[in-house]
């Protein structure tokens, strides 16, 4: 993708680049975007957008979907899908296209304007009707309201040809010799003819009059201006109600920006409400310019716009690897602003183009000692890249100061180690964002003094010192401003290393050291224990009695207090002694528990009653049964 620049509006070619034959099949194409760089980089928004010769003109359908093309050999017309961004159809004519129009909102109505003198019209299926004009035409519009269409050509008339009556009516005389253009308004219908004269001349519909006439060519030609002959009107649109643009053969007016392709440009077509540009060419393939202060990148090629936002985060000052790109301003350094015109400057946007090996002599004769400062810079790169490497800190954290510098040690170690052997580098806690809370508050700050600190680091009372030392010439460097480190006074460093080697001898007897110095602050705290428990007077306590419970006895209470005060697993334990709790494992893994709840008084009561009703009812069926058993003294009768 080329892109270009002028009065700061930048352009984009999408359609530059390489081109394949269509006789090429589709495996061979593979095999060259494989092999070729400049195939292979190419941007192709719509496939097969081209002709097989020239491109006459180009236009897109009203609802946007749909790009149609005319072009040459033979004559034909081609309508592009933007949905799909491919070929839809192809449609061959019998001579080539002056110009055309869509009368419906996609492809299913179109007018064609031939350069021999006929109109012919397509519907969706194809060919439809053909018919001759007077004259030879150049451009025409269709009014809406009445089904007219207008056609401007080597006349001074505009002829008239009704759609709905399918004949022609009289045609507007106009002044001029000739017509060029013709647009007609879309909101009051005002028809408007551009003459070879440099006028303009607006006529209304409803009654066939003029109702206006503006000359463009007098008020154009100014002082200043130098033109070799009179302006013509090559261009007319209406914007609006009350706008109007009007081009001229000579160019005048205030310019925008401007496109230079390699070939010339025979039709010109602005996508609806984008910044895309069409281009028929006098080659086989159409232009697609896309310029982003014109407006956003259609629907269908909406990733154009972050395309070209990520181009000009990253701009690159030169395009092409075996020339140099250089402005005014070097070529005054490097005293070459006589060799401006000639062919080894190729005039580029805002500078020129040279080649490179003349650009490396010129600069070498200018500057004899350039290899020396290239030389230095790139010392200089390399001692910049081994301090990055190091942890640098300029001040210790206020939290957890002997645990930072413990881990600057740490990771000086690891990088020579890492000079040594090929190792991967972990990252450093003090440069990881997750840890930074635990050298900023003060929540965080490590307890040399806790139990399990003492027990775990038996060895940290002596590396403790060493790093105390190292602290206080820290801070003093940091007081004086000084970068220099010092070797701490006192010991040497042969001493430091004989004292590390020792370290792991005294291991044991520092672990069993500081349990005896735990075990004696242990029984000193228990000492005040009883001291204190010595010490205090016992008073005496009143309880409170709910309504509906009876006093028994002290103990109880005691005894739920003191269960009350135990824990859950006590308790527990208690229970299953007692009975009222059973544990058993599942056959899942899990464990399964089973409580009995504890009676009151009150249920007790009841149950021995129940018991007692019970056995009485049990003697006396008892009895009954008994007597029931026994034989009945009976008399015998004779």
């Amino acid at each position: 993708m080329q892109v270009s620049s002028l009065n700061e509006v930048k352009i984009y070619s999408l359609s530059c680049g390489k081109s394949l034959p269509e006789w090429l099949s589709d495996r061979k194409k593979r095999a060259l975007q494989k092999k070729d760089v400049d195939v292979r980089r190419r941007i192709e928004l719509i496939q097969d957008f081209e002709m097989p010769t020239v491109c006459t003109t180009i236009k897109v359908s009203k609802d946007g979907q749909y790009i149609l093309a005319t072009g040459t050999y033979k004559p034909r017309v081609r309508c592009y899908d933007t949905y799909q961004l491919s070929l839809k159809f192809e449609r061959c004519l019998d001579s080539e296209v002056v110009t055309f129009e869509t009368l419906s909102d996609d492809y299913s109505k179109i007018v064609f304007l031939h350069n021999d003198r006929y109109v012919e019209f397509h519907s969706q299926s194809g060919f439809y009707y053909k018919t001759r004009i007077p004259k030879f035409g150049r451009d025409f519009s269709y009014h809406y309201p009445s089904c007219d269409l207008y056609f401007v050509g080597a006349s001074s008339e505009v002829y008239r040809l009704n759609l709905e009556q399918g004949r022609f009516l009289s045609p507007l005389q106009t002044d001029a010799a000739e017509n060029n253009v013709c647009d007609v308004n879309s909101v009051h219908g005002l028809f408007a003819a551009g003459t070879i004269e440099g006028r303009v001349e607006c006529w209304d519909p409803r009654t066939r009059g003029r109702v206006g006439l503006l000359d463009c060519a007098l008020s154009s030609v100014t002082a200043d201006s130098e033109i070799n002959s009179l302006p013509t009107i090559s261009a007319l649109k209406f914007n609006g109600a009350l706008t109007m643009a009007v081009g001229t053969s000579t160019g005048q007016g205030r310019i925008f920006t401007s496109l230079e392709p390699e070939h010339d440009i025979n039709d010109v077509c602005l996508y609806p409400n984008s910044g895309m540009l069409l281009t028929a060419n006098e080659t086989p393939k159409m232009g697609i310019y896309y310029i982003p202060v014109l407006g956003p990148a259609p629907r269908w090629c909406s990733f154009l716009d972050n395309l070209t936002e990520e181009l000009e985060e990253n701009p690159e000052s030169t395009v092409y690897d075996d020339y140099k790109f250089v402005t005014k301003k070097d070529l005054e350094n490097l005293g070459l602003t006589h060799l401006i015109g000639s062919p080894f400057l190729r005039a580029y946007m805002h500078g020129f183009f040279m080649d490179i090996r003349l650009y490396h002599k010129v600069k070498l004769m200018v500057n004899p000692f350039a290899f020396e400062e290239y030389r230095k810079d790139k010392i200089r790169q390399k001692i910049e890249e081994t301090r990055a490497q190091r942890v640098q800190l300029k001040k210790l954290p206020k939290v957890n100061k002997e645990l930072a510098l413990k881990l600057i040690e740490e990771e000086e170690e690891k990088q020579k180690s890492t000079w040594k052997k090929k190792v991967k580098s972990l990252p450093n806690i003090l440069t990881d964002d997750r840890f930074k809370v635990m050298f900023e508050n003060p929540d965080f700050q490590v307890d040399e003094e806790s139990e399990e600190f003492r027990l775990l680091n038996p060895l940290v009372s002596k590396i403790s010192e060493k790093r105390k030392k190292k602290l206080r010439l820290l801070e003093q460097q940091e007081l004086h401003e000084e970068e220099e480190e010092e070797e701490p006074e006192g010991k040497p460093s042969d001493a430091e290393s004989s004292e590390s080697s020792d370290d792991e001898k005294d291991w044991v007897a520092e672990v069993r050291k500081q349990r005896r110095l735990l075990q004696q602050e242990e029984k000193v705290k228990r000492q005040e224990r009883l001291r204190e428990d010595r010490q205090t007077v016992l008073k005496p306590q009143f309880y409170e009695i709910k309504a509906g419970e009876e006093f028994r006895s002290f103990r109880d209470s005691a005894t739920k207090q003191k269960l009350m005060n135990k824990t859950l697993e006590d308790r527990l334990k208690l229970e299953a002694k007692s009975g009222t709790l059973s544990v058993s494992d599942t056959t899942v893994g899990s464990k399964q528990l089973t409580f009995t709840l504890k009676k009151s008084e009150q249920q007790k009561q009841q149950q021995e009653a129940a018991k007692l009703h019970r056995q009485e009812r049990k003697t006396l069926r008892r009895s009954a049964g008994h007597l029931k058993s026994r034989p009945r003294r009976g008399r015998l009768f004779h």
